[in-house]
């Protein structure tokens, strides 16, 4: 299903053609002065010229040294929505080199961000949530979004946010809750995560299985799991999208670490759909289903279930793969064990 998408086109009065002409470094300087004039439309030609110039990660040190960040925090407030997109457009420009994001790091550029989850422009919460998107790829940036007091925000603009917006906000979340989870179990994640594991978008229903994951490698989180989630993840063991299929399987891992978890996902009579991933050669979600058996083969009941299918396992140990073969004997270890 098509969805819409949000534009980054500018205003019809807006004329890009008259932006001043750059010169690398020996413009910076003098265009970061220009920005601090009072005249609106000056300041749209300054900005129109930098994001020309912070593709060059030359460039973006140069700015960083300059002080445009000072002044790019100043015009996140400015009351013109063009200088706004431009401004978040440029960050987000930066924030995609290494050294765009140390020193946006660096200069609290992520606390200044805040406000603008709740921009009425379009076009500035994407720019805005593609610059946390990218901030969390670096442990220093989760750190970052985390201390910024930014998760309950982010989680709860799941429920508000365009799908396109929601898939970069669960890719953030993906990188910071892999940190820390225990503020966003806080703030309710887990049920609004349960709900976009049924989303209508394969894209979002992979990366609220990826989240869920990142949660579930944390103890608390996988007690939470256990309690609320397991029956959508095994529904999911059988989703068109192998992605999804994978995301789910190793959140499933996850969960069955704990008693609970084993006990959840047998009733949900995950067996039999996780043995059919396990005898797909190219599953992607090969390697969790059968760490998952191992872990339910440990209740008498998984166990009598499994002694029937250890020829599903016997096949594995052919596999390609070192993590695949190790697994399997692992578990046709377990199967056969008797007390």
């Amino acid at each position: 299903m098509a969805h819409a998408r949000i534009s980054a086109n500018l205003p019809p009065d807006i004329d890009p053609t008259k932006a001043p002409i750059a010169f690398g470094k020996r413009a910076l300087p003098k265009l970061n002065e220009e920005l601090q004039s009072p005249e609106l439309l000056t300041q749209q030609r300054v900005l129109m010229a930098l994001c020309d110039l912070v593709h060059d990660p030359e460039n973006i040190y140069q700015a960083i040294e300059v002080g445009f960040l000072d002044n790019l925090k100043t015009l996140l407030l400015h009351r013109d929505s063009t200088v706004r997109q431009k401004t978040t457009q440029i960050l987000y420009i930066m924030a995609m080199h290494n050294v765009g994001r140390q020193g946006l790091i660096q200069n609290g550029v992520i606390s200044a961000l805040t406000e603008f989850l709740d921009d009425p422009v379009d076009i500035c919460r994407k720019n805005t949530h593609q610059i946390f998107e990218m901030m969390a790829r670096l442990p220093e940036g989760a750190v970052g979004i985390l201390h910024a007091g930014l998760i309950p925000l982010l989680v709860f603009k799941l429920k508000t946010e365009s799908d396109e917006i929601q898939e970069l906000i669960l890719d953030t979340l993906s990188n910071c809750l892999r940190v820390e989870a225990s503020e966003a179990l806080a703030t309710g994640a887990i049920t609004i995560l349960k709900e976009k594991l049924t989303h209508s978008s394969v894209a979002i229903r992979k990366k609220a299985a990826c989240v869920l994951l990142e949660i579930g490698t944390h103890p608390e989180g996988k007690s939470v799991i256990c309690e609320e989630v397991i029956g959508v993840l095994v529904s999911l063991l059988e989703d068109t999208d192998p992605e999804v299929q994978a995301s789910a399987t190793g959140a499933l891992m996850f969960a069955t670490v704990k008693p609970q978890g084993r006990f959840s996902a047998l009733h949900a009579e995950a067996i039999p759909l996780l043995l059919k991933l396990v005898a797909e050669e190219t599953s992607k979600a090969r390697l969790s289903a059968i760490k998952t058996l191992t872990m339910l083969a440990e209740l008498p009941e998984g166990r009598k279930t499994l002694l029937d299918h250890t020829d599903t396992f016997q096949q594995c140990l052919n596999d390609p793969c070192e993590a695949v073969k190790r697994a399997a004997e692992i578990a046709i270890r377990v199967i056969k064990w008797k007390p």
